[in-house]
């Protein structure tokens, strides 16, 4: 599904904790999340803290999408 949504120009970020299901499904963008049962959040952390958290996924996200990409590309 990725593929073909970016084949049509529109850019596509994946978020996900296993990073090689991301590339094995063909995605360019891939931003590395926390962990499975939680992948854009800690409910380990603080409620401000894990706003701090989600923000910074979310910005990941945005920079990717901006982002002139060949293959896959991991946004740390």
């Amino acid at each position: 599904m990725v593929k073909e949504i970016e084949r049509f120009g529109i850019p596509i970020v994946h978020m996900a904790t296993i990073t090689t299901i991301s590339e094995s499904v063909g995605a360019n963008r891939i931003v590395p999340t926390v962990a499975i049962p939680h992948p854009v959040g800690n409910p380990k952390l603080a409620q401000e803290d894990e706003k701090v958290l989600r923000k910074e996924l979310v910005k990941r996200a945005l920079n990717a999408l901006t982002t002139e990409v060949s293959g896959p590309t991991h946004f740390e």
